[in-house]
């Protein structure tokens, strides 16, 4: 039976609050550390877990934060990325909401490690119940001496700020989520620099993703080779998966790294509702989705990524045999078509065309020639937008395309959505 890391503590009725969570061994990572380690032996640690970014990249943690310079002119800054805009995703809003505290200490932690003494949490907006119970945390932190001033009596102090987005996905990509904290327009920078050279306030900045900073407390109390020895040796400790779509069992749950997409699917969500799986997304909308016949790809980064996906936000959505794979391709593409920041022309043109082309075929209108131009358009846009939202809207729609040609010329021969 694995044992919850991170969701440990989700069934307590009180979980969010700090009375629970130093109940349950919560902040003794943070003594700990302040005792043993300095920040560089800290980062080393960090190195040793080989701990991935839980955010969609996948970079490996200790390795970004030693980028850092160390007597750079700005002091370094430390963000969190909780803006969790990737549809299909919903874990770093369970932390916040259950167990805040995790997320809290683990901010700590990598605050020390690069010499930050300010750090900022990026929430989106409409996680109204994750800002209340996050605010509520930093005030009980800072009543107990774990954060503020002289930390449980050392010289290393922090203080942690609240920045509410306002619903916009292109501020999950780190450098236009900074440009918000800034007041400005979210729109990605170019990189390089990259921020832990000039990031937030032209200062060194580190961004992590929620999950990333739980799994920290963690490594600090169990060790490095603890957290390798959980899944495969290139992606290895707990990971959190989202599940949702045609599945019995929709839901947050935490499992190792390496199980396949058919065992998550069948043993936590008890099969399709339809009884037959046709297709799954492994990463958020973005990742491109699998046909049934590849369901034994393992869910974990090196593996998905040799099989032409991403784990990415580990969303799984599932489709059963019910779901229409154009209908499902169109309303991705549309929502990356809302939410791109028009800043650069293959996303801004390329994704309108994209959509435009997609919903023709839904409702019966297209041609092979419109598929023709999508063959064209997609592999455009891929590579040579700004950002990374053009490259996975395009990845998507190349995957339906790959595996599920034949229901594309359906809805051009029939002149309607065979499904429907």
């Amino acid at each position: 039976m694995f044992e919850k890391i991170i969701l440990k503590n989700m069934d307590h009725p009180q979980s969010h609050t700090l009375e629970a969570y130093v109940e349950s061994g919560g902040y003794k990572a943070l003594a700990t550390m302040l005792q043993k380690y300095s920040p560089d032996e800290l980062i080393e640690q960090v190195k040793q877990a080989n701990l991935r970014g839980r955010g969609g990249a996948g970079f490996p943690t200790g390795l970004k934060w030693s980028f850092v310079p160390k007597n750079a002119e700005n002091p370094p800054y430390l963000c969190c990325n909780a803006d969790e805009g990737e549809p299909g995703t919903f874990k770093d809003r369970a932390i916040m909401e259950k167990d805040p505290h995790m997320m809290v200490e683990g901010m700590i932690i990598a605050a020390y490690a690069i010499g930050a003494r300010t750090a900022y949490i990026y929430i989106r907006g409409e996680y109204e119940l994750c800002i209340e119970r996050v605010e509520k945390a930093l005030e009980e932190a800072q009543a107990k001496h774990f954060l503020g001033k002289n930390i449980l009596g050392s010289d290393f102090s922090l203080d942690v700020y609240i920045h509410r987005g306002a619903g916009a996905y292109i501020c999950g990509e780190e450098t236009a989520l900074l440009e918000s904290i800034e007041g400005r327009r979210a729109q990605p920078k170019l990189k390089p620099p990259f921020p832990a050279i000039k990031g937030l306030y032209d200062s060194p900045t580190v961004i992590n993703n929620v999950e990333t900073f739980a799994c920290l407390p963690h490594i600090i109390e169990r060790g490095a080779n603890w957290f390798r020895d959980i899944g495969p040796e290139g992606s290895p400790g707990p990971k959190l998966f989202c599940l949702s779509g045609q599945v019995n069992k929709p839901g947050l749950y935490e499992a190792p790294m390496g199980i396949t997409m058919r065992e998550f699917i069948e043993d936590f969500g008890g099969g399709a509702c339809s009884g037959k799986i046709k297709a799954v997304i492994p990463g958020g909308v973005s990742a491109p989705m699998f046909p049934e016949s590849e369901l034994d790809t393992k869910l974990d980064f090196e593996s998905l990524a040799a099989a032409g996906s991403m784990l990415g936000s580990a969303g799984v959505i599932v489709l059963d045999d019910s779901a229409c794979v154009v209908e499902v391709i169109t309303r991705i593409t549309e929502f990356f078509n809302h939410e791109s920041c028009g800043k650069c022309t293959p996303c801004r043109e390329g994704l309108d065309w994209c959509a435009k082309i997609l919903r023709r075929l839904e409702e019966g209108e297209g041609t092979h020639e419109d598929l023709e131009h999508l063959d064209t358009l997609c592999p455009t846009i891929f590579g040579n937008s700004f950002c990374a939202l053009g490259v996975g809207a395009s990845w998507a729609v190349q995957s339906a395309l790959k595996h599920f040609r034949p229901e594309f010329v359906q809805h051009i021969e029939q002149g309607k959505c065979p499904f429907h």
